[in-house]
């Protein structure tokens, strides 16, 4: 490990993860906070999960795109959660370069996904508030399997292209990754080469996945508040509104910290480096913690639900 950050390094085998630079001395610390917020995203989620399974009355599209999201909040939480708690307990730092890039896909790849189960719900929403008739109708079991599907090849194709470029570049710098996972940036800039082709592919994906799928959630839901507040009575936009509340939260709690991530790796330079680290990881903790919270608070029918199961445990 002491020549890992030579000038002459060659070998790719392995790359050293540092956890959270300069914040080495409480990493025993930092992992509570990470680790309950890993046990809440674990436990809610599958949560979430088991009372969809067992309540025929959530048999329904809106409850099936839930269950496809916590599915991906489960697959984002433990894609760290080990490397990074090895690191945090046992300074455990080397992880294989295939399994680096294995970790790099997944994170990129399920991140995809979750954004496109976003814009998969607010079309349910729109189609259940703008168009109530013909909701049945239109998400029918087969529509929401084609919509999933497309969701789930869209991730794998689209981030398929960031681990075999990385493959390809040659590592003589060094093989320290400042984090506590390999993330594509971070991996990128370790390479000695022109990563030109890389940086626009990344451009490419932010814009067709992010962009797209923020401007569809945002005139979808511009459609949904005009149906809302056209309706006669307070009583029955209230109502409607509060269909849409805990979509709308998911959202919030998913695209703000992204956005503020991606905006202190791009413009934060002189910022200290532990804070990026630290909001990287926050951005792929935070929201599979928060989404099961909200929608079992938010939804009277699985907080219904789950009353009902416990109080029927304790009786």
């Amino acid at each position: 490990m002491s020549d890992s950050n030579t000038t002459d390094f060659t070998n790719t085998s392995t790359f050293i993860l540092l956890g959270v630079p300069g914040l080495e001395a409480a990493h025993v610390w930092i992992s509570i906070p990470f680790c309950t917020m890993c046990a809440i995203a674990i436990l809610g989620n599958f949560t979430i999960l088991f009372i969809v399974k067992i309540e025929p009355s959530l048999h329904v599209p809106m409850y099936y795109f839930l269950c496809m999201l916590a599915v991906t909040d489960l697959v984002l939480a433990t894609s760290i959660l080990p490397k990074t708690l090895s690191i945090f307990w046992f300074n455990s730092r080397e992880i294989s370069f295939s399994a680096c890039l294995i970790q790099m896909y997944i994170i990129h790849c399920f991140l995809a996904m979750e954004s496109g189960i976003f814009v998969a719900m607010a079309l349910d929403r729109y189609v259940a508030i703008c168009d109530p008739l013909r909701h049945s109708t239109i998400l029918i079991n087969p529509v929401v399997g084609k919509i999933g599907l497309v969701v789930v090849l869209r991730g794998f194709m689209l981030m398929l292209p960031f681990p075999f470029l990385a493959k390809r570049w040659p590592y003589c710098r060094t093989n320290i990754i400042p984090n506590t996972y390999c993330e594509h940036i971070a991996v990128a800039k370790l390479a000695c080469a022109d990563i030109r082709v890389s940086n626009y592919y990344g451009l490419f994906v932010i814009i067709s996945v992010t962009g797209l799928d923020v401007l569809f959630i945002t005139v979808s839901y511009t459609q949904i508040l005009r149906a809302i507040f056209s309706l006669p009575t307070k009583d029955a936009w209230l109502k409607a509104l509060g269909t849409c509340s805990s979509h709308l939260c998911v959202i919030l709690a998913f695209y703000i910290p992204g956005l503020f991530s991606l905006l202190t790796q791009q413009f934060g330079h002189n910022g200290p480096h532990h804070f990026h680290v630290l909001m990287a990881n926050m951005y792929l903790l935070v929201p599979p913690m928060l989404n099961p919270i909200i929608y079992g608070v938010r939804t009277r029918q699985i907080w219904d639900r789950l009353l009902r199961l416990f109080t029927h445990k304790g009786t």
